[in-house]
Order: C-alpha cells, then sequence, then structure tokens
C-alpha cells in the first residue's frame, strides 16, 4: 500500500474568486501564485485554527491509507488582501485571517456524491467508514456527504468537524470514547469488510506515520490555553490517534453493532 506524501506546500493567495457558502465557515475559492485554485478555509471562521488542524489530520491520515483527497497547501494570507472586499463580513472575516490557512486543490468539475447515483464497493465503503471512525468524523452522512465524483473517482472532503473533542479536550485520553454519531454515516450500510480493513490500516497507521503526519501542523495554530507549548499540543495529538489506533477493534466493533442495528 502506497503512503502518502508528507509534505506541504505553501502558496500565497493572490485572489478571492468567491465565497461558498457551505456551513457557517464561509470557505472560499481564491487562486493562489502558482495560478491554481484552491478551496481556503479560514483561520478567522468560526472554529478557528482547530478546524484548519482536524483538516490537516484527517486528510493526511487519508492519504497515508491511499484514500484519494485534493492536495492540502498552506495558505499565507497578506494584511492587505481583501481591503477592497464589499462585504462586511468576508473583509471581517479575511481580516481576522491573515497568515497562515490551509487550502485545498480545487477538483474543477466535480460533483457532489450521491449515494442513490454512484454505486461504492464493500471494501472502499469499509475504508471510509474505518476512517471516520478513528478520527470521530461526525460529518459524512446523507445529508452533507463531504464526498465528491471527480474524473469517475471518489474523493474524500471536509474533514473539519473530526477530532471534535480537542474543542475542550475533556477525556481526550481515553482511547474508547464512544462515537455513536457513526450510526449515521452514509457508507455504513457498505461496510460489510470492516475486520479485515482494520487489520490492514493499523498496519500503515504506525506511531511513526502517526507522528510524521501530526509534526506537520504549524506552531502558529497549537495555541491551545490546555496546554504549556505548541509541542506539548502536537504530542497530545499524537497520543490519541496512536491511542485509538491500538483500541482500534472498538470503535470497529461500535460501526458494526450500528451498521448491525440498520439491516
Amino acid at each position: 500500500m502506497k503512503e502518502g506524501s508528507q509534505h506541504i506546500r505553501s502558496i500565497n493567495v493572490t485572489r478571492y474568486v468567491t465565497p461558498l457558502r457551505e456551513g457557517g465557515s464561509l470557505p472560499a475559492l481564491v487562486e493562489a501564485d502558482d495560478q491554481f485554485l484552491y478551496v481556503l478555509k479560514f483561520r478567522g471562521a468560526g472554529q478557528g485554527a482547530k478546524a484548519l488542524i482536524a483538516e490537516l489530520i484527517g486528510g493526511e491520515i487519508a492519504r497515508a491509507l491511499s484514500l484519494r483527497v485534493p492536495e492540502i497547501v498552506f495558505a499565507n494570507l497578506d494584511s492587505a488582501f481583501g481591503r477592497i472586499e464589499g462585504d462586511e463580513e468576508i473583509q471581517d472575516l479575511l481580516k481576522a485571517s491573515t497568515g497562515l490557512n490551509l487550502g485545498l486543490h480545487y477538483l474543477s468539475g466535480s460533483i457532489t456524491f450521491d449515494p442513490l447515483a454512484v454505486s461504492v464497493d464493500s471494501l472502499l465503503a469499509s475504508q471510509i467508514v474505518w476512517l471516520d471512525a478513528l478520527l470521530l468524523n461526525v460529518d459524512r452522512t446523507v445529508r452533507n456527504t463531504n464526498m465528491l465524483w471527480w474524473n469517475k473517482e471518489l474523493w474524500l472532503i471536509d474533514h473539519g468537524a473530526s477530532l471534535y473533542f480537542h474543542h475542550n479536550w475533556q477525556d481526550w485520553e481515553n482511547p474508547k470514547r464512544p462515537f455513536p454519531k457513526i450510526k449515521d454515516h452514509v457508507l455504513l450500510p457498505l461496510a460489510t469488510r470492516l475486520d479485515e480493513v482494520n487489520e490492514m490500516y493499523r498496519q500503515v497507521l504506525s506511531a511513526d506515520k502517526i507522528r510524521q503526519i501530526v509534526s506537520l501542523i504549524p506552531a502558529e495554530w497549537l495555541n491551545d490555553v490546555a496546554f504549556e507549548s505548541p509541542e506539548a499540543n502536537r504530542s497530545a495529538y499524537a497520543q490519541f490517534l496512536e491511542s485509538r489506533i491500538a483500541n482500534a477493534d472498538f470503535f470497529i466493533n461500535e460501526a458494526k453493532h450500528a451498521r448491525a442495528s440498520l439491516i
């Protein structure tokens, strides 16, 4: 199984193209100095840098597991950017997001995944359910699949709602934290190969691999008052993920029980 790249490119945002009014975070389509378009997630939005951390960790873990995720980049926003923006809400967001933000390569021509229109095989469904159970991702539902169909392949997007415990760090050291929301996962009914995927993915996501991914988090995003330093904050993410993977049988059984209740 191919490992994901552990290098994140940096780009400078040069043009605000249009807001993408999905949810409360006001992501935007922007152009960068490499002439490519990106979906930009702003550090000044409602959930702050924590949503960017979850997006980065979730996306790069998915990539390490050979799932398809748009390229993630660090996107620098100059303090002068957006001064002529007419929308006051957007202007305030841009001002609050000066510095380092996160972008995802824009998949031009992609369409939102529709489970009634596109069939997903049981292995891929099980892989995605395993990923989201690990990450405590509440946002891959029938109502909001957060998957795109592009070039006849399924792509995963929007992991910012994952790792929701980090908004208060309560009980974060518990690797067997229940995740009842897995019952709402759009692909759970198709996930018949969870045990097989569990064996495979636990071998891929070694402690070294997790720490490589967590090391990508910029220090300026790691400012939680619950920790003495960015490194202590970073280490907590690694410890949580390593412990949860070591106890993956727990969340796999939880997903299997949830699936059985649907059938």
